[in-house]
């Protein structure tokens, strides 16, 4: 096998691909990426058998072949490179690699073992701006929980609901919403609900970012979610087999007080005053008094914190705890302007809305302080 093709493809490609390879998986093969060198194409292949992805890139290819790499020692190879033309040549199970005056011989595996991995193509897809996913992503992934005995919480979820796409994030003590309105969305899988992988969810948030003024093609089946971007990019990942918790349960039906304030503000004086809550639970309380609110924290060792921040606030006096980080996430994931938050009591699930994105809502738990 001889290719040769640009060091900046190859780097791009191995960066994107180094985050699905789990280092602790007890099966080698699944440390190496898979090189496939035809048709003027080196296709790169990498997966933990729960996300896959498939970058191709253009190369010149001389005499075609297929091996494998160890990941890290490839990457860590390629990312050092002069930024010019590389030449790469298997022999047996050596693979010589020459950019300039650099001369590397790397040892490599037989493709023989690698699963066998489909990455379909399918002419009836759903057609969705990268834009439009990355929004998604960007607006619920906050929310997703790390808690792996929960595992029905670890990605986001995604519905159909009156011909838009629901996205549903929660860990329990927050939870994300936000809806979508796309052309041709009817799927059978999609109406019942499917639950995306946090893995899957970041590595579509890169092919996202990446292809950010194309349209991204989407095909789900009873297993999988395959995404592809033209003849380039494929990702294909295993949806959590499980049911998604009544999460409609926890919103509010009707709240009895309601806050307006700027979100940079709030954000900005959340951000100063957790420098003085516990590292624990990173708890502020917030006091509302007419057209005031006083942020404050507490920390026993250090010291204690209060801002004055002005809102559009018309009622009785009211005081809440909650958890400045999931404050912080919340308000990072919405655009600039008017934040709505609605109270019942301390003890209720809060309501937060956006006046700029009104297919937004978040909801978070209050904390007791």
């Amino acid at each position: 096998m001889l290719v040769k093709t640009d060091v900046v493809y190859l780097q791009n490609a191995l960066n994107k691909l180094l985050s699905i390879i789990d280092k602790r998986n007890t099966r080698p093969i699944l440390t190496q990426i898979l090189f496939k060198v035809k048709n003027n194409k080196i296709e790169l292949i990498a997966t933990d058998l729960e996300v896959s992805a498939k970058i191709v890139i253009n190369a010149i290819v001389e005499e075609e072949g297929i091996f494998c790499a160890n990941s890290k020692n490839i990457h860590d190879i390629i990312k050092e490179l002069p930024k010019n033309q590389v030449s790469l040549q298997l022999t047996n199970n050596t693979l010589d690699i020459q950019c300039d005056e650099v001369y590397y011989s790397l040892v490599v595996s037989s493709s023989e073992e690698y699963p066998t991995l489909a990455f379909p193509a399918y002419d009836h897809s759903i057609k969705m701006p990268a834009r439009i996913l990355s929004d998604i992503i960007n607006r619920t992934s906050f929310a997703i929980s790390t808690d792996e005995t929960r595992l029905f919480l670890n990605g986001i979820y995604l519905q159909e609901i009156d011909s838009k796409l629901r996205a549903v994030a929660t860990d329990g003590h927050r939870l994300a919403m936000y809806e979508t309105s796309l052309e041709e969305l009817n799927n059978t899988y999609l109406i019942n609900g499917i639950i995306v992988p946090a893995k899957g969810i970041f590595e579509l948030k890169k092919i996202s970012e990446t292809f950010a003024d194309e349209d991204i093609n989407i095909h789900i089946d009873e297993s999988f979610i395959f995404v592809f971007v033209k003849d380039l990019y494929y990702i294909s990942i295993r949806l959590i087999a499980r049911d998604y918790p009544k999460y409609q349960e926890v919103i509010p039906n009707k709240t009895s007080f309601s806050m307006i304030v700027d979100r940079d503000l709030f954000l900005d004086a959340v951000k100063r005053i957790k420098i003085m809550s516990s590292e624990k639970s990173h708890g502020v309380k917030m006091e509302l008094k007419k057209n005031m609110m006083v942020i404050a924290a507490n920390h026993p060792s250090l010291g204690h914190a209060t801002e004055n921040v002005p809102v559009e606030y018309d009622d009785e006096v009211f005081q809440i705890g909650f958890n400045a980080k999931y404050l912080i996430d919340t308000f990072s994931a919405l655009d600039s302007g008017e934040i709505i938050l609605e109270f019942n009591n301390i003890f209720k699930p809060v309501i937060i809305r956006s006046a700029h994105l009104p297919d937004f809502l978040g909801i978070i738990m209050p904390l007791k302080l």
